[in-house]
């Protein structure tokens, strides 16, 4: 709609779109940041869009885009970071309304805020709400008034820039809280490892027993056809199944012979010991490792520790207790030698459906002894 019958401004480029960067006046000086404020104006009539460029350079703004055809609005406002859109309602073929639309569901998120101050000559309420519901951010009448105009487009521009400085520090704070998160998961997962590995060169002098654990669930659990991310979870938590053996005293723990019933529940605790050493993050790798230090004692038949039976125990868990069950019957102990590969396969196939999961187990008999070896043995540290 007409605003102004006056010729003013820039001439256009013949396609319905003029720009105008130009160096600042001195005043410039006040506006600081905003004079490089990019501004885009879009009203069909190009006498009220040179009309605005003009009031807009003399009041020191350097970027300053014109549009006299609409369908053109939203393939500038999607390529160019701008800061503040002046946009007329009443348009043929592309109304204001349409555009408002487009930009609040159509950019990407973080771009929705952008401001758009409404050109019109309409200011009944119905227009003013409807544009406002649009997501218009302000109204500037028609014919135009050139302080009113300086004062709309700066406050809305400042109210921006204060807005996208917000969002920026927010964005920063989130960032190093994100960092500073994980830099405590890690140092809170070396701790435990470190827990873990402590108690278990109590029983083995080597303290590799927890990374072969590790690497033959692992493997197990690639066969099982467990996703990647949880497969790295897993190999990590494992490891940690035994850091409850930190709280059992050594004179049991190193006992060279069969332990007596009592002395057999204190060594039991320590699944307790080692569930509540680890319980109460929020890091997914330690909620596993509690799961798995608390239900890595129990079997199948439902005639372990805790007395857990089936599906009942969790999968993490049944592959960790058969590649613990694995690994421990391969190795040196106080109280006795270790046996061989083929023997330590022979009982578990023995207990398949008894002390371990049948499924599990006929992953590991299908993974073979040479590949049971090559994951011990890649994290052993013997390839």
């Amino acid at each position: 709609m007409r605003g102004v019958d006056q010729k003013l401004g820039p001439s256009s480029d013949g396609d319905g779109r003029s720009a105008v960067d130009l160096a600042s006046p001195e005043s410039n000086d006040a506006f600081g940041s905003l004079a490089d404020s990019r501004i885009l104006i879009v009203d069909d009539e190009p006498g009220n869009v040179q009309l605005l460029q003009r009031i807009l350079v003399r009041e020191g703004y350097r970027q300053v885009t014109g549009l006299s055809n609409p369908r053109e609005a939203m393939a500038v406002i999607d390529e160019d970071r701008l800061d503040v859109v002046l946009l007329d309602l009443h348009m043929p073929v592309v109304d204001g309304y349409q555009i408002l639309e487009s930009i609040t569901t159509s950019l990407e998120p973080a771009r929705r805020t952008l401001p758009v101050i409404v050109l019109t000559a309409d200011a009944t309420p119905e227009a003013r709400r409807r544009a406002l519901t649009s997501g218009a951010a302000d109204f500037i009448t028609k014919p135009f008034d050139v302080v009113e105009v300086a004062l709309r487009i700066r406050n809305t521009l400042e109210r921006h820039q204060l807005h996208s400085e917000v969002r920026r520090q927010n964005e920063l704070l989130e960032d190093r809280v994100r960092a500073r998160t994980v830099e405590l998961e890690r140092a809170q997962l070396e701790t435990f490892e470190r827990l873990a590995l402590a108690a278990e060169y109590r029983d083995d002098d080597t303290g590799r027993h927890t990374r072969r654990v590790g690497g033959v669930a692992r493997a197990i659990a690639e066969q099982l056809g467990m996703a990647a991310t949880d497969l790295d979870l897993l190999e990590r938590a494992a490891g940690l199944h035994d850091v409850g053996k930190i709280g059992v005293p050594d004179g049991i723990l190193l006992k060279p012979d069969r332990l007596t019933p009592e002395e057999f529940e204190v060594v039991k605790t320590h699944t307790v010991i080692g569930a509540r050493i680890l319980s109460g993050s929020h890091s997914p790798l330690l909620q596993l490792g509690e799961i798995i230090a608390g239900s890595h004692h129990e079997r199948w038949d439902g005639r372990g520790y805790h007395g857990l039976a089936g599906e009942d125990i969790p999968l993490h868990a049944r592959i960790t207790t058969l590649a613990d069950a694995f690994d421990a019957m391969t190795t040196d102990r106080p109280y006795r030698a270790a046996r061989s590969r083929e023997e330590a396969t022979e009982e578990i196939r023995r207990e398949r459906g008894g002390q371990f999961d049948p499924s599990v187990v006929d992953v590991f008999l299908d993974l073979g002894i040479d590949s049971v070896r090559h994951a011990s043995s890649v994290v052993d540290g013997q390839l």
